[in-house]
């Protein structure tokens, strides 16, 4: 499914992803791609550390915890129910209940972390809803995002398969980045473009990974359990190397995107990710709320996969089976 240089190659890869039910997959860039087109996907955070307790919004923008919010609409239709809700200053929020309320944050962090794009997100362990008869109830767990008038959201979303970045290391790191993080539903819906006015976070479009939460713990196509640490923890990740073919021990949707990896990419987003302090990470995770010895699990795992990335060595659990 990887497309190389001859039309015969071309070919036999054309017909493989046919066959597969898959699409063609773009993994070498059609022609140059400026710095200003990089940067609606990604901007290198240099040496600034980046706050991952508050994320791209910072406190400003974070929801009040004691307020109560106003439902506008219920959505039952995903994997995890979400609001429209409205706060007591006017502003329109999206609120996830569910497993996936800390996952999304936590991703979101570290996506940021690393210079992808992401909207504001916050995490709310407990939240009060007015559903219209007076009397508000208190609702579980849910990350809160913003509807802000400045960030303005397309109509249309954008391929994994074939986008501005196709070929480019950014956005093979960022594939990677997910692949580490167990992230198990790679569709085409979940990603979203923003425009920014005026630009924001080094750019006036965003090319963005918005819909995140199945991921940290298992990978697979129907219901896998995320926000799961035993699950993550035993997942392997590399199965194996062999030339510049990797086999990777994702069992998600969409499995022809891997296909655009090869061997530098991972080791160009393991070297993102080691760029990130313990302190960050602990910041990250600390957003959603997760306890401290579930956080410890979680880096020391992520640690193991940016280690085997960066060495080109295949998963210690895959060596045991």
């Amino acid at each position: 499914m990887v497309f190389r240089a001859t039309s015969a190659a071309l070919l036999a890869a054309t017909i493989a992803v046919s066959c597969a039910g898959g699409r063609t997959v773009v993994v070498t860039p059609r022609g140059p791609v400026s710095p200003d087109v990089t940067a609606q996907l990604r901007v290198d955070p240099g040496d600034r550390l980046r706050d991952l307790f508050w994320g791209v919004g910072g406190q400003k923008y974070a929801p009040p915890p004691d307020a109560v919010y106003k439902l506008k609409a219920k959505d039952t239709s995903g994997f995890s129910v979400s609001y429209d809700v409205t706060g007591p200053d006017g502003v329109e929020w999206s609120a996830k209940i569910g497993p996936e309320a800390q996952t999304e944050v936590v991703m979101s962090r570290i996506l940021w972390g690393l210079g992808y794009h992401q909207p504001p997100v916050y995490y709310l362990p407990s939240w009060r809803l007015d559903s219209g008869n007076g009397l508000p109830t208190v609702i579980s767990e849910a990350r809160f995002r913003p509807k802000l008038p400045n960030l303005v959201r397309a109509e249309e979303v954008w391929n994994w398969a074939d986008n501005p970045f196709s070929g480019t290391r950014e956005l093979k790191g960022l594939l990677v980045v997910l692949l580490m993080l167990n992230s198990t539903d790679l569709k085409d819906s979940n990603n979203t473009i923003y425009d920014p006015n005026p630009p924001w976070d080094g750019a006036s479009r965003w090319y963005v990974v918005r819909d995140l939460g199945a991921a940290l713990g298992e990978t697979g196509k129907l219901f896998p359990d995320r926000n799961w640490i035993d699950g993550f923890e035993n997942e392997s990740f590399i199965k194996g190397i062999n030339g510049s073919s990797i086999d990777f021990a994702y069992r998600g949707r969409h499995q022809q995107l891997l296909s655009m990896i090869g061997p530098q990419d991972l080791k160009w987003a393991a070297a993102q990710m080691q760029r990130l302090t313990d302190g960050q990470w602990r910041d990250a995770f600390r957003a959603a709320n997760y306890a401290p010895p579930i956080v410890d699990r979680y880096i020391r795992r992520i640690t193991e996969k940016i280690a085997d990335a960066d060495a080109l060595g295949v998963d210690r659990r895959a060596k045991a089976h």
